[in-house]
């Protein structure tokens, strides 16, 4: 009998376009509850899924700093949000 192998699921790998990045993050807002942190999980992956290096790049932030603040593990300062998401290419908006 063969044993059976897995391996950890990283959404990153999955998040090929813009629009399943977006959808992405707007299934976790919806779901957050309002927990910030994971919001900010939610950017990292996505950052993840574009080049963290490069994002940190344009946010104007290190690479480490970023890791932590997308983390998920505390809450990022808003300005981060402001930066990555300007880095991610995402805007953020309200609506009704």
């Amino acid at each position: 009998m063969k044993k059976l192998t897995t391996r950890e699921y990283d959404i990153a790998e999955r998040l090929r376009t813009p629009e399943e990045m977006v959808l992405y993050l707007n299934a976790c807002i919806a779901e957050s509850d309002g927990d910030a942190a994971f919001i900010a999980k939610a950017l990292g992956d996505i950052a993840r899924a574009q080049g963290m290096t490069k994002v940190a790049k344009q946010a104007g932030l290190s690479r480490e700093s970023l890791y932590k603040s997308l983390s998920g593990v505390r809450e990022p300062e808003f300005s981060t949000i402001l930066k990555v998401t300007r880095a991610l290419g995402l805007r953020l908006h309200a609506s009704i």
